[in-house]
């Protein structure tokens, strides 16, 4: 990440209008093509010596001396996001989601044809993670350094910046970093049980060790390695993965032990009492309520039942809160994307989307359903709202962008990362230089030349808005903790077995039918629907989605459109000084059986569209 700038207010605001956007996309998603690409994306993160299967084929071998001036062979893992440092604690929260996903969806995922190159992704990350626990006491938590590293634009390959690595131990702890990775050495080792028994071994007994260490020697991990603070800052501190840890230790190897020492200090380390509204690489509270519950629902709570039954108000609490029903609700976009902060919004939205689909299944499995202040919820409607939230970053949004890079035919082309900003070694093996990669790509108004396949990036901001600009790094970055819950919720989805007509939120009520408007000649077909609604601050908003299609033989040019009764913003169409609607800029005529399709939400009943003028060529 460029800077890291943490939790802020965002004041809830009315709908700004945010002038024209492509047109949209339509159909049902190719959820296994977007789950190959987001996981393809992970060989495009690869440090160190590149394997011969390597199918991110622009990337060569970087970051090879890692670790050596440290006296420590440090060599492989992952780039967190657009530059070349490793940072810990992030990377350990991606090979954690990522193994819970194919842990939950392991079989969808080889339905799909992508288990081998999951694992093998998870693979990459662990292979590393016990390179950096050389000792009991003992975890390398970074390499490189943010500082010098974002003073330079090169690519991985090119690399000079500093390369000393940080470290935690007895003296100066880090049980959010310990913990974290003994979280990942777990979840890992349940991932490859069956399929090579004798590297799972190996990784529990590294998670062994590292919970020990969390759990004896307690302190921030950027106290001890305070170069991450202006990047990876703990600001939940390590309670939080402390109970994390204890949750997948147990899951990972049905030790009472840890079973018991989430029941012991579910109220101490904040278990019980934290109601969070958000779950991501620095706070774990809602991950390990959701685990916690299920122990509960699966009947392994044994002594702990009082105690798991509030971490299991908490998870509630939180899948309420991102569906709108409890009292405490997280904020949405206008066009119903979850919001948390403008900085890589889509991390919290990938997450919140993973938790609500495996609580989904989990109560399917306890045949109960969830219960929120605001009324009653079935399994298929959370996993209705994860599939929304999915939707919207392949395409249905407003601006009609897929945020994940290489899907659909309109992304991000000016990522906010330096290995596929700048061509290939393998196209041209010519020296970048630190501030030479700055001046000839860095600035450059043009794609990337490599493609970064399956990236998902920051995203868009509270209103919808999004500028594809390599400098607009809090929106065009990716992120390796972006994509790993994704790839669990991709393959639940990819797999169906539920009602995929059922709307992103319970209706306030029926949409409205609504009659097409009768056009000159029936040589213009104007039709439009009722996509979604959500509710914020007592209203209700809707999202109508218009197709106007040319049914006519010739192709009509100057189209012009009324539309009346209108009372919020209106996406893909041109207004025009007389307070009608043009086509977009970028289309200057509709050819014969061509459709467009515009947006537009507001608080009431579907507003008026009608033919005010066009031309035949």
């Amino acid at each position: 990440m460029e800077v890291f700038m943490r939790l802020y207010s965002i004041a809830t605001t009315l709908f700004l209008l945010i002038g024209i956007v492509p047109l949209a996309l339509g159909g049902a998603h190719d959820y296994r093509q977007a789950l190959s690409k987001g996981i393809l994306f992970f060989e495009a993160q690869r440090s160190g010596y590149l394997p011969g299967t390597q199918r991110v084929k622009w990337r060569g071998n970087s970051g090879l001396m890692d670790g050596k001036v440290n006296g420590v062979d440090l060599v492989g893992g992952y780039y967190d996001a657009g530059d070349n440092v490793k940072f810990g604690l992030p990377m350990a929260f991606t090979v954690t989601m990522m193994s819970w996903s194919i842990i939950e969806y392991g079989k969808q995922m080889a339905t799909s044809g992508e288990l081998a190159h999951a694992m093998d992704a998870v693979k990459w990350g662990t292979d590393y993670l016990m390179k950096a626990h050389p000792e009991p006491n003992v975890l390398y938590g970074e390499v490189g350094d943010g500082n010098t590293d974002h003073y330079c634009w090169q690519r991985p390959e090119d690399m000079t910046t500093s390369r000393n690595a940080y470290r935690i131990d007895k003296n100066n702890p880090g049980s959010d970093l310990a913990g974290e990775t003994a979280a990942a050495m777990a979840a890992a080792s349940i991932v490859f049980h069956r399929y090579n028994p004798a590297y799972s071994k190996k990784l529990l007994t590294h998670a062994y060790q590292l919970f020990d260490f969390a759990d004896k020697y307690r302190g921030k991990y950027d106290s001890s390695i305070t170069v991450a603070q202006k990047y990876y800052r703990s600001v939940s501190g390590y309670a939080d993965e402390l109970l994390w840890a204890a949750a997948w230790m147990y899951k990972a190897t049905s030790n009472k032990y840890y079973l018991d020492y989430l029941g012991r200090n579910g109220d101490a380390l904040g278990g019980t009492g934290w109601s969070m509204t958000e779950f991501g690489w620095d706070v774990k509270y809602a991950g390990v309520q959701t685990l916690v519950a299920k122990f509960l629902m699966g009947g392994k709570a044994g002594n702990n039942g009082p105690v798991f039954g509030k971490y299991q108000e908490k998870a509630e609490f939180f899948m309420c809160s991102c569906l709108g029903k409890s009292n405490r609700n997280v904020q949405r976009t206008p066009g119903g994307l979850i919001f948390r902060q403008r900085w890589n919004n889509l991390q919290f939205v990938t997450s919140a989307s993973f938790l609500l689909t495996v609580y989904a299944d989990y109560l399917t499995s306890a045949r109960r359903n969830l219960h929120c202040s605001s009324g009653t919820v079935t399994p298929p409607e959370l996993i209705a709202f994860a599939k929304s939230q999915v939707d919207y970053i392949l395409g249905d949004n407003p601006r009609a962008t897929s945020y994940m890079v290489g899907y659909g035919n309109n992304y991000p082309r000016q990522v906010h990362h330096r290995g596929s900003s700048i061509v290939s070694i393998k196209v041209n093996p010519s020296f970048v230089s630190c501030r030479g990669g700055y001046a000839t790509w860095y600035s450059r108004k043009a794609s990337d030349p490599n493609l970064l396949t399956g990236a998902i990036v920051g995203g868009p901001d509270a209103y919808d808005n999004f500028a594809d600009e390599r400098n607009n790094f809090q929106q065009t970055e990716p992120a390796t903790y972006n994509n790993a819950p994704l790839l669990g919720v991709l393959a639940r989805l990819h797999a169906g077995n539920y009602n995929q007509l059922l709307p992103v939120e319970i209706p306030l009520r029926k949409p409205t039918a609504v009659q097409p408007k009768p056009t000159p000649q029936g040589l213009i077909g104007i039709s439009q629907k009722t996509t979604s609604s959500w509710v914020a601050n007592g209203k209700t908003y809707y999202r109508y989605s218009v197709i106007v299609t040319n049914k006519s033989r010739k192709t009509i040019k100057k189209l012009n459109l009324s539309i009346t009764k209108l009372f919020g913003p209106v996406w893909g169409l041109t207004k025009n000084s007389n307070g009608s609607y043009g086509l977009p800029t970028w289309v200057s005529s509709l050819a014969a059986g061509k459709s467009i399709d515009f947006v537009y939400i507001h608080t009431d009943s579907p507003a008026v569209v009608s033919v005010s003028s066009y031309t035949m060529a």
